[in-house]
């Protein structure tokens, strides 16, 4: 049976995904300087019986490697990201990163080092194979508007049936997985603000227009878009991240600079909270007489979740009965947002989620400069997406 063979041979080769992850922790790269990782995942594939390995795929050196099974079947694409973040680390471990300023602090090292694994795995038992399984190693997720975008644009998800994609959560229990059907993950959007009034003394404000009492005004206002404009049963998130108005203690501000977060779990709310930040923007010019030049960007979609291609990949985890998971089990929205996003857009799938809590001391949410996994969550991470490609491309399981 194919999800058997699959499991053992993972677990055989466990300490080599242990030590992939650390090779890449310790050599992290940006979105946009990824050419000695993109070039490790390329090398990884050159002596491995898979059909196709195409590169530079929808910018940012994305990689896309195409396993062909011996027998018809359906079309699946399983991704991974690889970019790191630009956070000094301070973990202490010994793979620590070598690159000044930049970590891997949200997990990525690990999905790329599961896949490489998982891949080889499955090109080695590609005979057994019914369909044809597309790897995904995916740039940018850090990045807006996010590397899946460019590499959907670049036609990656032509003649898929389904997408799957996993990522591992420090803040959840390891040994356990977790999924949801529907929407899952929050949409984003950011915005920047400028407003611009008249600089003064500060004895006579008659003589100027304050920037920071009008732009002040405009921060409390942005506060009540999600107190008293969307339905108390949705979910919105305004965040005022940067408000630049420093100057001096007796010159009235001529300009102030903001920037905000938006985070939003469905496209009504998406549009409602856009609109009342333009609404209020505009405001400042009647209220207070000043101009405003306002930039909002729309990027991460809602994730949803397929319900019945969820369904599949409970059943698919609970029958594998994978010996290092204690659980499988559903899960409450998540406020971050995720590029993976994109490619349910366009393709029926499941994004699910492995815990990877360090067990027996403290541990640290993702983007956190002391980030960290429990290691045994890559073995489980590699078990369960086997699980779910199995499922899919299984001679007698599909």
């Amino acid at each position: 049976m194919l999800t058997a063979e699959l499991m053992n041979k993972l677990k055989e080769k466990e300490q080599r995904i242990i030590e992939i992850r650390r090779h890449l922790h310790e050599h992290p790269e940006l979105s946009f300087e990824e050419e000695k990782t993109s070039a490790y995942i390329e090398n990884f594939y050159k002596e491995l019986p898979v059909d196709t390995v195409d590169t530079n795929v929808g910018g940012h050196r994305g990689i896309v490697v195409t396993i062909n099974g011996t027998k018809p079947g359906k079309t699946i694409a399983i991704r991974a990201d690889f970019d790191a973040l630009p956070i000094q680390e301070e973990t202490e471990l010994p793979f620590a990163s070598k690159n000044e300023g930049v970590m891997h602090a949200c997990g990525h090292d690990g999905h790329t080092a599961y896949m490489l694994v998982l891949a080889e795995t499955l090109a080695e038992m590609k005979e057994q194979l019914a369909g044809t399984v597309k790897i995904i190693h995916q740039p940018a997720e850090e990045m807006p508007p996010g590397g899946a975008i460019g590499m959907v644009k670049a036609g990656v998800l032509e003649g898929v049936d389904a997408v799957f994609g996993i990522h591992v959560m420090s803040t959840m229990d390891t040994g356990q997985i977790f999924y949801r059907s529907g929407n899952t993950q929050t949409g984003r959007a950011r915005f920047k603000l400028l407003v611009q009034g008249k600089g003064g003394h500060g004895s006579s404000p008659h003589m100027a227009n304050d920037a920071i009492v009008a732009a002040s005004s405009f921060v409390m206002n942005c506060q009540t878009i999600v107190s008293r404009r969307i339905n108390p049963f949705d979910t919105a998130v305004v965040t005022i991240g940067s408000f630049d108005g420093k100057g001096q203690f007796n010159i009235i501000k001529d300009a102030v600079a903001l920037e905000g977060d938006v985070r939003t779990m469905s496209k009504e709310s998406r549009e409602l909270v856009e609109a009342e930040v333009r609404h209020f923007a505009k405001g400042l010019e009647e209220s207070f007489g000043v101009e405003t030049t306002l930039e909002y960007v729309n990027d991460y979609p809602v994730l949803y979740n397929d319900p019945e291609m969820t369904e599949r990949v409970r059943q698919a985890l609970i029958q594998a009965a994978i010996p290092e998971v204690d659980a499988v089990k559903e899960v409450a929205p998540q406020p971050p947002s995720e590029d993976f996003a994109y490619y349910l857009q366009e393709k029926p799938g499941c994004f699910f989620y492995v815990g990877a809590k360090p067990e027996g001391k403290d541990w640290y949410p993702h983007h956190h400069p002391k980030f960290e996994i429990d290691e045994k969550s890559l073995l489980i991470s590699a078990k369960a997406m086997a699980a779910v490609v199995a499922s899919f491309c299984g001679t007698s399981e599909s």
